[in-house]
């Protein structure tokens, strides 16, 4: 058993699906991120729904493959190469984790005219 394999199949997976979720809702997809939803509704209006509904996207496809190509390289070398995979994942993981949901929204903000 290659638990190397089988420890990055298990995060490819739901990455992949939650890829596919946001890529279904598009816009809607939005009330679903951690902290947004708390956002009082005429603040929510302040920002770019469907830009932050395709960054999460991108970005839960982009953790699935790195978990794929580390369940592969696992699979075809060594169960060692899911640790760089982790670590690979774990670097832009918490490059996106903010504490505050203002923070964490500024980038989405919609340009006011």
């Amino acid at each position: 058993m290659n638990i190397g394999f089988w420890m990055c199949v298990v995060l490819a997976i739901p990455f992949g699906i939650i890829g596919v979720v946001f890529a279904v809702l598009k816009e809607k997809g939005a009330k679903l991120v951690s902290g947004f939803n708390s956002l009082p509704k005429e603040e929510q209006e302040k920002y770019d729904k469907a830009r932050i509904s395709r960054d999460l996207r991108n970005q839960s496809f982009l953790w699935a493959a790195i978990m794929l190509i580390g369940a592969l390289l696992s699979f075809i070398l060594t169960p060692y190469m899911a640790i760089p995979a982790y670590l690979i994942w774990l670097v832009l993981f918490f490059k996106e984790v903010h504490l505050d949901a203002r923070k964490a929204f500024e980038k989405y903000l919609r340009k006011e005219d």
